[in-house]
């Protein structure tokens, strides 16, 4: 954690809350990423986890705090923070009628990228996610597995700094599992800072290095996944204690 220390913060989150009316989705939630952390943002349903992720990306408005990627106010500069964040919702949608390289050229085009640019990364993307056997087909007609790394190309598309992955393994068989978790790797390989919210346990200590742990809004628990267990129960155990689940 020392050497993280010392590296550039690219996702913050400075005293976050949200209200709604005298409900509070989040209370005060701080926390950092630094420069090539891949970090596990875990909790139990209703915890706070999408609330903070879109209020990171600028998708939401804090009723408090500040959230910041790449130094960017997602308030104030959200132009700027967006062109350095690949960001993946859960179940995020895609034009089910296109193809996954229509739909990456789509893109491509929006962001305004040359044509040489433009081949570069779809190339780079299709290659990453491993799309290549299904780039022609009708995204209908793809496994959700196949749909979640669609979705993943379309984040990398532009070859972001920052990645905020909300459930990118929720619904998926063992195998696509698989799949995601070698996508992790080459993130990690490549320096990303990642945020990457999971409810499956066993998946944290293979993709991160670090949990930051939410329940009731607020953080519970911040530090390295060995941490989190020291007494070796398991991360169930840990989790349910941490969430005041224990029976």
């Amino acid at each position: 954690m020392s050497d993280q220390k010392n590296k550039t913060p690219m996702i913050e989150a400075v005293g976050l809350s949200k209200f709604y009316g005298p409900f509070a989705a989040i209370k005060d939630v701080t926390f950092a990423v630094s420069e090539g952390e891949v970090v596990a943002f875990l909790g139990p349903n209703g915890a706070g986890k999408s609330t903070t992720m879109k209020l990171l990306t600028g998708y939401l408005s804090p009723s408090a705090g500040v959230a910041r990627i790449a130094g960017h106010d997602m308030q104030e500069e959200r132009l700027s923070g967006s062109a350095r964040l690949g960001y993946l919702p859960e179940n995020g949608p895609l034009y089910p009628d296109m193809t996954p390289f229509s739909l990456l050229e789509f893109f491509s085009d929006a962001r305004g990228m040359t044509r040489a640019e433009k081949q570069r990364r779809i190339d780079a993307v299709i290659e990453l996610c491993a799309l290549g056997s299904v780039i022609h087909k009708p995204i209908s007609k793809l496994s959700k597995g196949y749909r979640q790394r669609v979705g993943m190309s379309q984040a990398l598309l532009h070859e972001p700094d920052v990645l905020i992955l909300d459930e990118p393994t929720v619904g998926l068989d063992p195998n696509q599992i698989r799949e995601v978790r070698r996508t992790m790797e080459r993130l990690r390989d490549m320096k990303k800072t990642v945020l990457l919210s999971t409810h499956i346990l066993q998946e944290v200590e293979a993709m991160a290095s670090r949990v930051i742990l939410i329940d009731e809004g607020k953080v519970k628990y911040d530090g390295a996944v060995k941490d989190l267990d020291p007494d070796r129960h398991g991360l169930d155990a840990a989790f349910a204690r941490l969430t005041k689940r224990a029976s």
